[in-house]
């Protein structure tokens, strides 16, 4: 016989899943965990698995096995992945008491959003579209942002786990697919500011400038973002160690084109963006940092790039 979801005055037992153990994943379930939440994390990778078991936390390799679960977040790369593990032969969905909560946070199609609250629905599981902005280091530290849309019973019965693992829990609108919506905002923004600080960058170092001076006279500037600020550091110190990488920005900035189109809407400053992401993981860098890109200057004009201090090391 399956349980029933636990009342709201005994938030203490809820029974949290956390599919996809990457970077915001693993932070996340983390998180979760070190705020007393008995946390079972789901990962095809067994080092991730082991690495979340090694920090006390629970695994398990297939999202089926959360069926004991009450609320289960979905933390994975796409719309293909959120699918195969919410419906999927070994997905969680089948498996899970009416009145649990999915709450599905990667960046998907504002249509698929809409489609997953559809078909959750129709079989008694609540569901709260909420996309996640913030990277690895807020999401281990329980500082993301939030963009969240969904029925009230839904955000209520969810609240705690959102407040645990954010700074901020935008409440956006009653259905799904408004939060979808603008994590596009975000990452067109994201996607641009990233490919801009890399054309900056390289634009000064062309012209002979200190890379070093370049950052910090744009840092006190009004040409600064927070991705230039936050990026050109990794390309100041030769370090594309993939804390978000290229691909990510090649799926994203697809995205906010596709949904353009089924607008009539053009994005032509999105769409130059997305040609230098796809170049750069065409080139070889799809996995790296996302402030690879700058790579694709490098390869069009030469331009020299600072390398690790390590490099040579040992050689």
């Amino acid at each position: 016989m399956r349980w029933q979801p636990v009342s709201q005055d005994n938030q203490q037992s809820l029974q949290v899943g956390v599919i996809g153990l990457g970077a915001m994943g693993m932070g996340t379930a983390s998180t979760l965990h070190q705020q007393g939440f008995d946390v079972t994390g789901c990962d095809i990778s067994a080092e991730a698995r082991d690495a979340f078991a090694a920090a006390g936390g629970k695994s398990v390799a297939t999202p089926a096995e959360l069926a004991h679960c009450h609320i289960v977040l979905v933390v994975v790369v796409n719309g293909a992945q959120a699918e195969q593990v919410l419906f999927g032969e070994q997905g969680v969905v089948s498996h899970l008491a009416p009145g649990s909560l999915i709450i599905q946070c990667a960046t998907v199609a504002p249509s698929q959003a809409k489609q997953l609250g559809e078909r959750l629905s129709a079989v008694g599981v609540m569901f709260l579209d909420a996309p996640i902005s913030g990277g690895a280091a807020k999401a281990k530290s329980g500082e993301l942002s939030v963009m969240a849309s969904g029925a009230e019973d839904a955000f209520t019965y969810g609240q705690p786990v959102l407040d645990a693992m954010a700074a901020k829990v935008y409440r956006l609108g009653d259905a799904p697919g408004v939060g979808s919506s603008m994590k596009l905002v975000n990452q067109l923004l994201a996607g641009v500011h990233i490919a801009t600080a890399a054309e900056a960058m390289a634009l000064g170092i062309r012209m002979g400038l200190d890379p070093d001076v370049i950052y910090e006279v744009i840092t006190h500037s009004a040409g600064n973002s927070w991705m230039f600020e936050n990026r050109v550091p990794h390309i100041l110190s030769g370090d594309y160690t993939p804390l978000s990488a290229v691909d990510i920005f090649v799926k994203d900035l697809n995205i906010v084109h596709q949904t353009g189109r089924e607008l009539s809407l053009s994005t032509p400053v999105a769409a130059s963006a997305l040609q230098q992401f796809t170049a750069a993981s065409g080139a070889g860098f799809g996995r790296d940092d996302d402030s690879s890109v700058i790579k694709v200057y490098q390869r069009l004009s030469g331009i020299e790039l600072p390398e690790a201090a390590n490099d040579h090391q040992g050689a």
